[in-house]
């Protein structure tokens, strides 16, 4: 309870904000069993977090950028570990962010000298990776984190209710308007509006989108009068706009006017360093929700958390998590996940005769269990063989492969454990390699 006991002797310095933020931490893990400490606890230390926050989000936004801009020559020279600490020493705000992959690091460098300007961003990458949390990572590091931040879903908005929703409308402007009505652009004004899945826009909203980021005004449904908005735009998609606007179902002057700014996340597959702070993240704020402990996790199910490829990404592990904390008591195993996400057989029992091929080689897929069986098997097969590949390229040397393949030395243990694989076995069979070559060279000498 004594945390801000001692306050930095230098509010304005790089080391007493990253003090800040650490703090903030701090006080986040002891929230995490606020049901072990009395209301009136709770209460102040909700008050001593948000004081904190307030501290930290009182250094000028424009020297964040300029300290952003200044390091910009040493980003190369850096580890990963170290860019991800020179974002905490600016006080960055990472908004529930995790892991250090270089890509999500340079969408986050972007990010941050993004913030505090008002230029428009598109983020782009695949369903589930994270855009919304982007966006408000953008609003939080800019000059309007105390303004709104409006989320609007356009693939879930009625073609006809379309205007109505973005602008507004007036009253008896259509049936069913009884009264005038913001929109979100309103509702947004001198702050954020996010416009996910902007690739579903239909084209006749697209123009008055682009009204929007030309002159900044907009008409409510029903009205002529024009009615200036002050709106930071934060797009996002998973589709690819460039390709979209060829075929002629995108604009190709709204996607220039919306990507001054491109940001693309990686998928979670290109970011395992995250998945195990994911698990303890999301199995922690699945306790909070369901008032109960956090779920302990099976060796089992941990490696084949580590290794899935997750498809949905960063949502489809939010989900996993909640599905075990629910359903799991205080262990979970492989039978508490979804039954087309467990571990299915390897191919060979999967796929009958395949190690009796048919004379032309096809093996037959008639009895698979599921397309998703198949493409997991399949998948798993080909991870093994790579790994096979790489370990002989190496000689059996762990480090190297890791090395070769960028990829954190302990995780590739993992893998191997996985597939079964034992790089003293191919130590063994390179050495013996060597030792045929070298007699084979003593025989020719000596001829």
């Amino acid at each position: 309870m004594k945390i801000l006991d001692q306050q930095p002797e230098d509010s304005g310095s790089a080391l007493s904000y990253a003090g800040l933020i650490e703090k903030i931490e701090i006080l986040r893990s002891t929230l995490r069993w606020s049901s072990r400490l009395e209301r009136a606890d709770i209460e102040k230390l909700l008050k001593q977090a948000s004081s904190l926050r307030d501290e930290v989000m009182q250094m000028s936004h424009k020297e964040r950028f300029v300290q952003a801009a200044a390091v910009e020559p040493l980003r190369g020279e850096q580890s990963r570990g170290a860019r991800r600490q020179a974002l905490l020493a600016r006080s960055f705000i990472f908004e529930g962010t995790f892991g250090d992959n270089p890509k999500l690091l340079e969408a986050l460098e972007i990010s941050e000298k993004a913030a505090p300007t008002d230029l428009p961003v598109l983020i782009d990458g695949e369903s589930g990776t994270g855009k919304e949390l982007m966006a408000k990572v953008i609003h939080a590091n800019g000059s309007r984190a105390d303004k709104p931040f409006i989320s609007v879903n356009c693939g879930a908005i009625p073609d006809n209710l379309l205007e109505s929703e973005l602008f507004g409308h007036r009253k008896g402007a259509f049936t069913g308007a009884t009264n005038d009505r913001k929109g979100k652009f309103e509702s947004a004004h001198t702050g954020t509006i996010f416009l996910d899945e902007i690739g579903e826009l239909p084209l006749t909203g697209q123009v008055k989108l682009l009204r929007v980021l030309e002159a900044h005004e907009i008409q409510r449904v029903g009205s002529d009068e024009p009615i200036g908005v002050d709106t930071r735009i934060v797009a996002a998609t998973n589709r690819n706009l460039r390709k979209l606007s060829e075929q002629g179902t995108f604009r190709e002057d709204l996607f220039y006017r919306l990507s001054v700014i491109h940001v693309t996340l990686p998928p979670l597959r290109e970011r395992r360093d995250e998945i195990s702070l994911l698990i303890q993240y999301f199995g922690d704020e699945a306790a909070g929700v369901l008032k109960r402990r956090p779920v302990r996790i099976t060796p089992k199910l941990r490696d084949f958390l580590l290794t899935y490829s997750y498809p949905g990404n960063i949502r489809e592990l939010r989900n996993v998590m909640y599905r075990i904390s629910c359903l799991a008591g205080d262990i979970a195993d492989v039978d508490h996940l979804p039954s087309d996400m467990r571990p299915s057989l390897p191919v060979a029992s999967l796929i009958p005769g395949v190690a009796n091929e048919t004379a032309n080689g096809a093996a037959s897929v008639t009895n698979l269990l599921s397309l998703s069986d198949a493409k997991r098997a399949a998948s798993d097969e080909a991870e093994k063989a790579f790994l096979q590949r790489g370990l002989q390229e190496v000689g059996g040397t762990v480090a190297e492969l890791a090395r070769r393949v960028d990829m954190n030395r302990s995780h590739l243990q993992m893998l191997l454990k996985k597939h079964g694989l034992h790089s003293k076995d191919f130590r063994r069979q390179h050495a013996q390699a060597n030792a045929r070559k070298d007699e084979t060279e003593a025989n020719d000498e000596t001829q």
